[in-house]
């Protein structure tokens, strides 16, 4: 059974109460119950994990090491500054997909850029597992 792990970063902690026309009504803890739902009938493992310090984040991905077949990071605002979280993911070299819940590229100017991008397999959890299937993970 392949595992994945879904790291959430800074302020999702609050969806559902921050800015809901932004980001929905939807809890975290929602968002994850319809994932499990959806990785139980893939087949898939799935375990949670969110933080608001990059440096947790950045350990996190270190601890995939070895245990993870492929990470889905929604990194938040870190999306747009981190090269650090950048370097972990290019580091472990496990599959990592990114994703948002809002369109970064309709937002403000200071959003459009994702330092993550270029080093992520793609922007959902279909093409992470398109991915390992074409590896033949």
């Amino acid at each position: 059974m392949r595992t994945i792990w879904v790291i959430n970063g800074p302020n999702l902690n609050l969806l559902g109460l921050r800015e809901p026309g932004v980001y929905g009504s939807q809890s975290l803890a929602s968002i994850e119950e319809g994932l499990l739902e959806k990785a139980e009938a893939l087949g898939v493992s799935v375990t949670f994990y969110q933080s608001n310090h990059e440096g947790d984040i950045i350990d996190r991905i270190h601890a995939a090491l070895g245990h993870a077949d492929g990470i889905v990071l929604n990194p938040g605002a870190l999306t747009h500054y981190s090269y650090a979280v950048r370097d972990a993911i290019s580091s472990v070299k496990i599959p990592t997909v990114e994703v948002h819940l809002s369109n970064i590229h309709a937002r403000e100017t200071f959003r459009h850029t994702s330092v993550i991008a270029p080093v992520a397999v793609g922007q959902s959890m279909m093409a992470l597992l398109r991915h390992l299937e074409s590896q033949g993970q």
